[in-house]
C-alpha cells in the first residue's frame, strides 16, 4: 500500500461464513525504518454504523464569559463508535477548550468562539456519523456611523435649512434582540416632524437606525448619542458620538509631497502614506489600482489575514512587510463613508516601483574545450528591474576581460575566446548589473577529458594464465574524445578487493581516440580468486580527466567455450546493469526474504525464479507516488560483437544472439514490460524485440528473442507503470548466448487478455478500514 492511500473492503450478498477478522496492513517496504501499521476489524452479526445525537439545544444562545458544555453521545453502532468535536471549514477548537470523548467544554467564551460545532462518530463501518449546532454568543461589534449632508441635493456641506442624515450601525447577535436609541447632547431624543428615526428590520444584519434632521437649524448643533443594546441585557451597550456643528467638513486627501513615486528592493519595508483631513476624520480603504491579478492577491495575503481584497487604515499608512517583485503597481487609498462624510470617496494613488536584480542564465555550466580552438560564451538575460541602463561585466577568475552596457535590442551577452591558451582555462564570470543588485553567470571551462566508458566482458575476456593466476581483457570507450585536446594516455589503477594499497602504471595511446572506439589492455597476474578494483582516468595536455571504476571478479568457466553471460542479480554490482538516467524512476533489486509481507498484497513474486525467498531479482515498485505510464529502464552492460570469420573467406559476418529473461507480471494493474536492442553506433538507436502487457498469473514465465546486433550493443528492459498500485513487474535470471534461440516463444509484440476475474458476491455491506496511522 502506497502513502497517502485509503484501502476498502467490499463484501456483496454477505454470509454467514463472511463473519470473520479482517486485518488491512500498511507498508512502505521498510523505507528509512518506518515499520508497518495495521487495523483489525471483527465483522460480525451485529456490526451496524454509527449514529450520534446532542444532548444540547439547537441554536444554543449565550453569553460571552459564560462556560458552556456541548455533549454527544452514540446512539447506535457496532463497533462502539469513538466520538470527536470539530469545526466545518477547518477552524480549530478554541485552544482553551477541552474534550473528553463526546464532551466539550468551552471555558470563558468569547465572541469569536460562536458558530458551528460538529460531532463525529465513527467505528470503521460505513461513513461517520455526524450532527451540527450553532453556538451564538450574544454580543455587540462593529459600531460604526456616517452623515449624510443632504440625501435630496449633491452637496458634500452641511447647511442651515438643509436636510441632515445620521446613519448608525451595530453588528448583534442574535440580531432580532438588538435595539437603537437616540441622545441629544446627553438627553433622550424621540421621534418627531423634525428629527425622524427610524430602524431597518431586524431580521436584517448588520442592524442600522436612521435620524434625520429636517430644516436644520442653528439650535440642532451639537452631540448626538445612537445607543445600541440588546433586548435581554447580559453585555455591555456600545455607544457612538457624531458632533453635527459648523466645524463639522467633509473630509479631503492628498499624498506627501514626494511620496506618490516610492522605489523599494526586494525584501525591504515600505510605507505607503496618505493624509486626511475633516471633521469627523473617516477611516482610509487601501486596495490595489488594479482591476484584478496576482499581484493584488500577492498584497492582500501579506498584508490582510482574512484575505479581503480592501484594508482598512485609521492612521493612513500601508505597511507592505517584505517587499516582492510582484507587489509592485499602483495602491489606491480612498475615504471611507464609516465614521466621516456619506460623500463620493476622495482617492489618490501610490506608485510602487520593487526593483530586483537581473535574472540571467545559464547560472553555471562546465565547459570542455581543447587548446588552440574558438569558443563563445552567452549569458542571457530574462528579466529585470529596472531593465534599463544594464551594465555587463565578464572577468576570468579576478581579471576583467571586458565590460559593456545593453542596448535596447539585446538580451544577451557573448564573449569570444579566438584561439584557447593554457591560461585562458578557469572561471568565467558574467555580471550583469541594474541598480538593484547583479545576476551572475559562471563557465567552468576547463580541458578535462570526459570519463571513459567500460564494456562488460565479451567472449574470451577472461583467461587461465598459468595455475594460481589468470588474466583480464580490460575494454573500454571514450566518452566525447573531440572535445578536448588528443588522449595521450590512461592511468591504470588496480587493488584487490581486501587491500587498500594501489598499483598504477600508465597505459600510452598513439593517435586519436575515436568516437566509439573499442580500446583493450590485458590485465595479467591476477591472482585466483581475487576480485580488483580497477580505476582508469584519461590524461590530455590539461592533465587527469574523469575517472571511472569497475571490479574485475573471478569465475572459473564451467566450459570456456561457451560464449554466454548471465546474470541473476545476486551481488550488488548487479552485473553492471545501470539505471537510465533520463527515465522516470528506476528498477529496485530485491529479494523475497527482505520484502515479508511489506508489499502491496496481490501483486509480485513471492520468490526468485529458483523459488527460494533468499534469491534476488529486479522489479518495478508502482505505488505512490507512480502515475500510470511512468517508464523505468534498465540498461545491461554494453556488448561488443564477435564476428565470426571464415578460414576459406575473409568475410566478417554479424553473429545472432539469443535473449532470454524470466518475468514476472501479476496484478490487475500490471502495465507493460518492453524490451529494446540499442545499437551504440554514430546515432545511437532503441529497436523494440519484444512487448508485453497486462496481468500474466502469479508464477514465472521465460521469454525468448533472437536479436541480431550490427554493432556494439546493449539490451534496454523498460517496466512501465499501470492503472494502480497493483502492477510490479519483476524480472531474472537474464542471458545473452551466441547463435540462435533453441525452441524460442514466440514474441510478444501485442497485449495478452489477464486472467478471468473471480466471481464477484452481489450486494449488501461496505467495510471502510482506515488506515492507522497512515503515513503523511
Amino acid at each position: 500500500m502506497s502513502q497517502g492511500e485509503t484501502k476498502i473492503l467490499k463484501l456483496k450478498n454477505l454470509r454467514p461464513q463472511d463473519y470473520a477478522v479482517y486485518s488491512c496492513i500498511s507498508s512502505v517496504r521498510s523505507v528509512c525504518g518506518i515499520t508497518d501499521k495495521s487495523a483489525r476489524f471483527n465483522l460480525n452479526n451485529r456490526t451496524a454504523p454509527p449514529s450520534v445525537k446532542l444532548l444540547l439545544d439547537d441554536p444554543l444562545v449565550v453569553n460571552t464569559g459564560e462556560t458552556i458544555t456541548l455533549v454527544c453521545v452514540a446512539s447506535g453502532g457496532d463497533p462502539v463508535p469513538s466520538l470527536e468535536w470539530v469545526r466545518p471549514g477547518g477552524q480549530e477548537l478554541p485552544k482553551r477548550s477541552v474534550v473528553n470523548g463526546g464532551t466539550l467544554t468551552i471555558p470563558a467564551i468569547s465572541l469569536e468562539d460562536g458558530g458551528a460545532y460538529t460531532c463525529l462518530g465513527s467505528n470503521d463501518v460505513g461513513n461517520p456519523a455526524k450532527k451540527t449546532t450553532i453556538i451564538l454568543v450574544r454580543g455587540l461589534r462593529k459600531g460604526r456611523f456616517w452623515i449624510t449632508p443632504d440625501p435630496y441635493h449633491n452637496d458634500d456641506n452641511i447647511q442651515i435649512g438643509r436636510e441632515v442624515k445620521i446613519s448608525c450601525q451595530v453588528e448583534a447577535t442574535p440580531p432580532e434582540e438588538l435595539q437603537f436609541s437616540w441622545l441629544k447632547n446627553g438627553r433622550p431624543l424621540r421621534s418627531s416632524e423634525r428629527m425622524v428615526i427610524t430602524h431597518t428590520d431586524t431580521e436584517i444584519t448588520p442592524g442600522t437606525t436612521n435620524l434625520d434632521i429636517i430644516d436644520l437649524k442653528f439650535t440642532d448643533f451639537g452631540t448626538y448619542t445612537c445607543v445600541a443594546a440588546l433586548r435581554n441585557g447580559g453585555t455591555p451597550e456600545i455607544s457612538i458620538d457624531v458632533n453635527i456643528s459648523s466645524t463639522t467638513v467633509p473630509p479631503e486627501l492628498s499624498v506627501p509631497r514626494g511620496r506618490s513615486h516610492l522605489i523599494a528592493q526586494e525584501g525591504d519595508t515600505v510605507d505607503l502614506q496618505c493624509l486626511v483631513s475633516g471633521k469627523p476624520k473617516p477611516i482610509l480603504l487601501w486596495s490595489r489600482a488594479e482591476e484584478s491579478g496576482a499581484a493584488a492577491a500577492a498584497a492582500t495575503v501579506i498584508l490582510m489575514p482574512d484575505g479581503s481584497e480592501q484594508t482598512e487604515s485609521y492612521d493612513g499608512v500601508l505597511r507592505i512587510i517584505n517587499a516582492s517583485r510582484e507587489m509592485g503597481g499602483a495602491y489606491r487609498c480612498q475615504t471611507s463613508q464609516y465614521n466621516g462624510f456619506n460623500v463620493k470617496p476622495r482617492e489618490a494613488l501610490i506608485q510602487l516601483v520593487v526593483q530586483f536584480p537581473p535574472n540571467v542564465e545559464p547560472e553555471y555550466t562546465e565547459i570542455r574545450q581543447a587548446l588552440g580552438r574558438a569558443f563563445s560564451l552567452t549569458c542571457r538575460l530574462l528579466r529585470a528591474h529596472p531593465a534599463r541602463l544594464l551594465r555587463y561585466e565578464w572577468k576570468l577568475g579576478s581579471r576583467l576581460l571586458t565590460v559593456g552596457q545593453f542596448s535596447e535590442q539585446r538580451d544577451d551577452t557573448s564573449y569570444q575566446v579566438k584561439a584557447l591558451n593554457r591560461e585562458g582555462y578557469g572561471e568565467y564570470t558574467c555580471d550583469i548589473t541594474n541598480e538593484a543588485g547583479a545576476g551572475r553567470c559562471t563557465f567552468l571551462v576547463t580541458g578535462k577529458a570526459h570519463a571513459p566508458e567500460f564494456y562488460y566482458d565479451t567472449y574470451s575476456a577472461l583467461w587461465q594464465n598459468r595455475p594460481r593466476v589468470y588474466g583480464f581483457k580490460l575494454q573500454w570507450t571514450q566518452m566525447e574524445p573531440g572535445t578536448v585536446d588528443r588522449i595521450l594516455a590512461y592511468r591504470l589503477g588496480i587493488r584487490q578487493m581486501t587491500q587498500s594499497r594501489w598499483w598504477e602504471q600508465e597505459i600510452p595511446i598513439e593517435g586519436n581516440v575515436q568516437k566509439g572506439e573499442l580500446l583493450t589492455y590485458n590485465l595479467t597476474e591476477l591472482i585466483k580468486p581475487e576480485s580488483y578494483l580497477v580505476r582508469l582516468t584519461p590524461i590530455t595536455r590539461y592533465g587527469e580527466g574523469d575517472a571511472t571504476e569497475r571490479i574485475i571478479t573471478y569465475s572459473a568457466p564451467v566450459n570456456p567455450h561457451l560464449r554466454e553471460f548471465q546474470c541473476g542479480f545476486e551481488d550488488e554490482a548487479v552485473c553492471l546493469f545501470s539505471q537510465d538516467k533520463t527515465d522516470v524512476f528506476d528498477w529496485t533489486r530485491h529479494s523475497a526474504a527482505t520484502r515479508d509481507s511489506k508489499y502491496t498484497p496481490n501483486t509480485g513474486p513471492s520468490t526468485d525464479h529458483a523459488g527460494t525467498k533468499t534469491g534476488f531479482y529486479m522489479y518495478i515498485e508502482t505505488s505512490r507516488p507512480r502515475l500510470e505510464g511512468d517508464a523505468a529502464r534498465l540498461l545491461s552492460p554494453t556488448f561488443n560483437m564477435n564476428s565470426k570469420t571464415s578460414s576459406s573467406s575473409p568475410v566478417t559476418t554479424n553473429p545472432t544472439y539469443c535473449f532470454s529473461f524470466y518475468y514476472h507480471m501479476y496484478g490487475k494493474h500490471i502495465g507493460a514490460l518492453n524490451v529494446f536492442l540499442r545499437q551504440k553506433t554514430q546515432t545511437m538507436t532503441d529497436t523494440s524485440v519484444w512487448s508485453l502487457t497486462g496481468n500474466q498469473g502469479d508464477r514465472w514465465r521465460r521469454a525468448k528473442v533472437n536479436i541480431h546486433p550490427t554493432a556494439p550493443f546493449q539490451m534496454v528492459m523498460e517496466g512501465v507503470r499501470g492503472a494502480g498500485i497493483e502492477g510490479d513487474i519483476a524480472i531474472d535470471d537474464v542471458t545473452i548466448e551466441e547463435g540462435e534461440c533453441k525452441d524460442p516463444p514466440p514474441n510478444n509484440l501485442r497485449s495478452l487478455a489477464p486472467p478471468s476475474p473471480p466471481h464477484i458476491w452481489q450486494l449488501c455491506i461496505t467495510l471502510s478500514l482506515a488506515l492507522i496511522g497512515r503515513q503523511r
